[in-house]
This record gives C-alpha cells, sequence and structure tokens, in this order.
C-alpha cells in the first residue's frame, strides 16, 4: 500500500438539466478515502448519496472538478476508458443483485472476466474458488432462483471480488434482504475490511453505518460530516 489516497474529489459538482429547470445534486464534494479503509456513505433519499456513488464507481462524471482514482484523473474519460476502470478497479454489488436469471452462479461470478479476456477454464477456477471462500461450494451448479436472498447478495460480492480490484462498492447492499442475511453481509465485509480490501457502503441505514470505522454524512447534496 502507498500513500496515495485511493480517491481523491475535488470540488465535485454535478448538475441535472430537464428542459430549462437545472438540479445541482452535488454541491462542492471534496473528500479522501486512503486504501483499506472502510466506510459508509449515509444520507435520506434524495441527500446525493447515490449521484456520488455514481461518480465514485466512474458510472456517472461530474459537472466539474476532479476525480483521482489512485493518483489518475478520471472525471473526464470517455465512456469507453470509465467502462474498463470499473472492470479492472471497481467491484460492485447492488441492492437488487443483477444476477443473470437463467445462468449458474459460476458463470454469473466468471462474467467480469470474459470482459477482461480470461480464458474459460481461468474464469471458471476463479469463480468456483472465490464462490467456495464464500461459502457456497455447495451450490455451484445452482441458478439464482435456486437461492435465498443472502445467498444472492454473496454470489454478487463473489462477482465483485473476482477481479481482485481496488475498491468494493456497494449501494444498499442489505436492502432487499431480511435482518438475518443483512447481518452476514455486513460481517462479510468487516471481513474483506480485515484483510485490507476497501469497502464503501452506500446506504440510508445508521444501524448498518453504524458498523463502519469511518461514516461520511451527506444532505442535499454536501458532506455535512465525516470527510
Amino acid at each position: 500500500m502507498n500513500n496515495v489516497p485511493l480517491i481523491q474529489l475535488t470540488s465535485i459538482y454535478k448538475t441535472y438539466h430537464t428542459g430549462k429547470i437545472s438540479f445541482e445534486a452535488l454541491k462542492d464534494i471534496n473528500l479522501e478515502i486512503q486504501q483499506g479503509e472502510y466506510v459508509a456513505i449515509l444520507g435520506p433519499s434524495g441527500s446525493g448519496k447515490s449521484t456520488l456513488m455514481q461518480i465514485i464507481g466512474c458510472l456517472s462524471t461530474p459537472t466539474s472538478g476532479s476525480y483521482r482514482l489512485l493518483g489518475k484523473e478520471v472525471s473526464q474519460l470517455s465512456s469507453n476508458e470509465l467502462a474498463r476502470v470499473r472492470n479492472r478497479q471497481i467491484g460492485f454489488v447492488f441492492q437488487s443483485f443483477n444476477l443473470l436469471g437463467q445462468t449458474n452462479i459460476v458463470d454469473n461470478v466468471a462474467l467480469p472476466l470474459v470482459y477482461q479476456r480470461v480464458g474459460s477454464v481461468e474464469r471458471t477456477r476463479r469463480a468456483k474458488e472465490m464462490l467456495t471462500k464464500l461459502g457456497l461450494g455447495e451450490h455451484l451448479k445452482h441458478q439464482p432462483n435456486e437461492l435465498s436472498g443472502g445467498q444472492k447478495q454473496r454470489v454478487a460480492i463473489a462477482r465483485a471480488l473476482v477481479t481482485n480490484p481496488d475498491l468494493i462498492l456497494a449501494d444498499e447492499p442489505t436492502g432487499n434482504l431480511d435482518s438475518q442475511s443483512g447481518q452476514e453481509v455486513v460481517a462479510l465485509f468487516e471481513q474483506l475490511s480485515s484483510q485490507g480490501k476497501t469497502v464503501i457502503v452506500v446506504t440510508h441505514d445508521l444501524e448498518i453505518a453504524d458498523r463502519m470505522k469511518r461514516i461520511i454524512h451527506i444532505r442535499d447534496g454536501k458532506i455535512v460530516n465525516g470527510a
């Protein structure tokens, strides 16, 4: 680990335009997150946390400002360049799992490796290894609809980890889970953090956020605490 921040946002603004109406979703965001941190981005619906997640995850670009990911400016990259960054440096975990329903879980987890042009034998090996590490070794032939919500989210986490990314970015990862499954998923993030992974969880749930080592509060498009 070097001393370069994993994430460095400077004077980030994001404005959406609908006809003649403009809406500032993010306003003068300044934020650094170091490699290996375990962070919650906490805010109510409409606070701007999802927009901030999209920019951190290179799913969107800011209207103005600088975003450096491991020291590299990414705020003005093209769509294709952003896609390469996402595929190689960021692992995503979503509230709705985003799994392919008619495909077994091994192929679901291996999918990001297809875009990296990893050979079929190697990507299947890596996917099986990651699923086994996450306690799903007995379910390798199963499709997502044969699993519980908590198991589906473990598959999604395995898919996020299989490329060995610099950042795990989770958007409301417990939102579709029962309480016990949600706690198990958070415990898994804690384990990943203890192993040195950088984990950022976007949530509106204070109980979930309180289990993380740093909480960044966002409201009305501004960071109000934790930067």
